[in-house]
C-alpha cells in the first residue's frame, strides 16, 4: 500500500445501507401485483425489465421506478389500475429519500484517514447524479472527500479516467467497495489495488464469481481499513 496516492470509495452499501431499502420496496411491489402473479414470477420479470432498460436508463432509484411501472403494466397485461400504478410510482419515489446514515465505523474511519493528509480521497459511485449527491449530503460525509465522481457505470474506462483526473497511475489507486463486480474486479484487472467489504445484501445485478489477487484485501468491518493502510490497529 506504500505507493497508494488516491483512495476511492464506493457509496451505496459501502458507506450507507441502500440495498435493503430496494428489497423492501420490491417486497411491497410484489404484494401490489399479487393478483397477477406470485412473488417469484413478479420479481423475475422485474429483473428482466431492469436488465433490458439499463443500457438506456442506467442505475439508480429513478431508473428502478421506471422499470417498476413498465413491468407492472406488462405483468398485469395492462389491467393494473391507475390507483395501483400511482402506488407503484410512489414506492419507487420513496427510494429518493432513504436515510443514508453512515454504517458503523464509517465516519470515524474516514476522519482518521483524512487527518493523516497522506491520500486524496474521492467518492466514486455509479447512478443518477442528483440522487447520489442528495444521499451524500444527508450522510454528512461530503466534506471528508476531495472530489465526488458520479458515473453512469464503473467500467475500466471510467477507472482510467479517474486516474487521469488525479494524475496518477492505476497502481497508485486503491478502490474500496462492497461490489466485487463493480468495485473490485475492474480495478484488479487494470493493475490497481482494492479492498472488498461485503454487505449483507447483494443486488442480483452485482453477483459475480470472485477470485483472490495479490492486490486484494478482504475485510469484515469498515474500520479494518485503517489496519490495511497501516495507520492503526483494529
Amino acid at each position: 500500500m506504500k505507493d497508494i496516492k488516491v483512495i476511492a470509495f464506493d457509496a451505496d452499501d459501502t458507506l450507507w445501507d441502500c440495498q435493503s431499502h430496494f428489497e423492501a420496496v420490491e417486497r411491497e411491489y410484489c404484494q401490489i401485483l399479487s393478483p397477477y402473479g406470485d412473488k417469484d414470477y413478479v420479481s423475475s420479470e422485474l429483473f428482466k425489465t431492469e436488465t433490458a432498460n439499463m443500457p438506456e436508463l442506467g442505475y439508480g432509484s429513478k431508473a428502478f421506478t421506471l422499470s417498476l411501472v413498465e413491468n407492472a403494466v406488462r405483468v398485469s397485461g395492462g389491467h393494473i389500475s391507475a390507483e395501483e400504478l400511482l402506488r407503484v410510482q410512489m414506492l419507487g419515489r420513496s427510494l429518493l429519500n432513504i436515510p443514508a446514515t453512515p454504517l458503523a465505523g464509517v465516519r470515524t474511519t474516514l476522519e482518521t484517514i483524512r487527518s493523516k493528509g497522506k491520500w486524496k480521497m474521492v467518492l466514486f459511485t455509479k447512478g443518477e447524479i442528483l440522487d447520489q449527491e442528495n444521499k451524500l449530503l444527508r450522510s454528512g460525509l461530503w466534506d471528508l472527500f476531495d472530489r465526488v465522481e458520479v458515473v453512469s457505470d464503473k467500467t475500466p474506462r471510467q477507472y482510467r479516467e479517474l486516474c487521469v483526473t488525479f494524475g496518477i497511475g492505476i497502481s497508485e489507486l486503491l478502490m474500496v467497495g462492497n461490489s466485487f463486480k463493480s468495485d473490485i474486479e475492474p480495478v484488479l484487472r487494470l493493475g490497481g489495488h482494492a479492498v472488498h467489504i461485503p454487505f449483507e445484501f447483494t443486488w442480483a445485478h452485482e453477483v459475480t464469481d470472485e477470485f483472490d489477487h495479490e492486490h486484494l484485501r478482504r475485510i469484515d468491518r469498515f474500520e479494518q481499513l485503517l489496519e490495511v493502510l497501516g495507520v492503526g490497529q483494529v
